[in-house]
C-alpha cells in the first residue's frame, strides 16, 4: 500500500513538473514561430531590390572607354525586355510558303529566336551549333514544347538557302518528330529591319574578302520569346547554358512547360539580364527554410499540447485513486 501511494505521489509530481513546464515550453515554441514568421516576411522586404538594366548595350558601349572601328559602332544588342515583337511582319518560310511571325504565337509555346544570315562565314554557324547543342541536352522537345524560329537578316537569300540551313540543324538535333518546330524565315528589308529594331540587333553591311557588300557584321545573341510574342530573356554568345535555357523556357511559358521540378527551381532561380543567365536567388532559400522551420515548430508544439492533455487528465486520476 505504501509503495502504491509513493508511486502515485511520483505520478503526480511528474505531472506537476510537466505542467509547470509545458507554458514554458509553449512560450519558447510560440517565440521560435514568431520569429520564423518575421524571418520569412521581413528578411524579402530588406533584402537589396535587384533592378535590371533593360536597355544597357551589351556591346559597344560608348561609356566602356573601348574604341570600336566605325564600322562596328552599329553592331549591338540592346535588351527590349518586355517589347512586343512585330507580329504582322510578313517573312517567307523555308518551304516558300508566306508567312507572318505571328503565326507562331497562338499563346500555347514559347519560342526561341535567333537572328543570322544563312551564308554567313562563321559566327552565325557558332551560334546556331551552339544552340543546337544546348538544346540537345533540355528534355524538352522542339515542336512539342516550344519552337524554334530562325531569321534572316540578309534580304536577298531565299527559301532554298533557309532550307537547306534547316536540314543541317534538325540532322544535328536528331530527334525524331520535331522537324515541325523549326521555322527558318526569309524576308524583305522592311520586316527584318522591324524585327531586328524590335529585338535590339544591330548590324552592318560590310565587304567580303572579294571587295563586296556581300557580308554582315553583328553581334551574336539569342531571345527567348513568350507565347504572346514577348520578349523574355537574352542569351548573348555563341554557346549557351543547357540549365538556363531549360529555366528560361519554363518562365517564359509562365510555368505551362516542363517538369513540376522545372517549375520549383524557378522559384528559386531568377533571370539576371546583366548577366544573361539564371541566379540563385538567396531570399526564396530562406523563405522556403523558415516555411519548413514552421511546419516543425508546429508539429512540435501539437505533440506538446497532446502531452499536456494527456498527463493533465492521468494526474487527477492518480490522486483520485490515492
Amino acid at each position: 500500500m505504501r509503495g502504491t501511494m509513493v508511486e502515485q505521489a511520483k505520478i503526480r509530481e511528474s505531472a506537476s513538473g510537466m505542467s509547470n513546464r509545458a507554458p514554458a515550453m509553449r512560450r519558447g515554441s510560440l517565440a521560435a514561430l514568431c520569429l520564423g514568421l518575421v524571418s520569412l516576411f521581413v528578411l524579402p522586404l530588406a533584402s537589396p531590390a535587384q533592378v535590371s538594366d533593360y536597355g544597357q548595350k551589351q556591346m559597344g558601349d560608348p561609356s566602356s572607354g573601348d574604341k570600336l572601328p566605325k564600322v562596328l559602332h552599329d553592331v549591338t544588342i540592346e535588351q527590349h525586355l518586355n517589347r512586343q515583337l512585330p507580329l504582322d511582319a510578313a517573312f517567307v518560310d523555308e518551304t516558300g510558303k508566306a508567312v507572318h511571325l505571328g503565326d507562331y504565337f497562338h499563346g500555347a509555346k514559347p519560342a526561341i529566336l535567333a537572328l543570322v544570315y544563312y551564308r554567313c562565314p562563321m559566327l552565325c554557324s557558332e551560334e546556331l551549333n551552339g544552340l543546337v547543342g544546348a538544346l540537345m541536352m533540355v528534355h524538352m522537345n522542339v515542336g512539342k514544347d516550344f519552337d524554334v524560329i530562325v531569321a534572316s537578316i540578309d534580304p536577298n537569300e531565299t527559301p532554298a538557302d533557309a532550307s537547306k540551313e534547316k536540314r543541317n540543324l534538325v540532322k544535328r538535333y536528331d530527334r525524331a518528330g520535331t522537324e515541325q518546330g523549326w521555322h527558318l524565315l526569309t524576308g524583305k528589308a522592311p520586316a527584318i529591319a522591324a524585327l531586328a529594331a524590335a529585338t535590339g540587333f544591330g548590324y552592318t553591311l560590310t565587304s567580303g574578302p572579294d571587295g563586296k557588300m556581300n557580308q554582315y557584321a553583328h553581334a551574336s545573341a539569342i531571345q527567348l520569346v513568350t507565347p504572346q510574342g514577348v520578349i523574355a530573356q537574352y542569351y548573348m554568345g555563341v554557346e549557351y547554358s543547357p540549365n538556363d535555357m531549360r529555366l528560361g523556357l519554363v518562365e517564359a511559358s509562365h510555368g505551362h512547360t516542363g517538369s513540376l521540378v522545372d517549375n520549383i527551381l524557378t522559384y528559386c532561380y531568377r533571370y539576371d539580364p546583366a548577366h544573361s543567365t539564371h541566379t540563385l536567388l538567396i531570399v526564396r532559400i530562406v523563405q522556403a527554410a523558415c516555411t519548413a522551420t514552421m511546419i516543425l515548430l508546429f508539429g512540435y508544439m501539437l505533440i506538446n499540447f497532446r502531452r499536456d492533455r494527456r498527463l493533465g487528465t492521468l494526474a487527477p486520476s492518480a490522486h483520485g485513486n490515492g
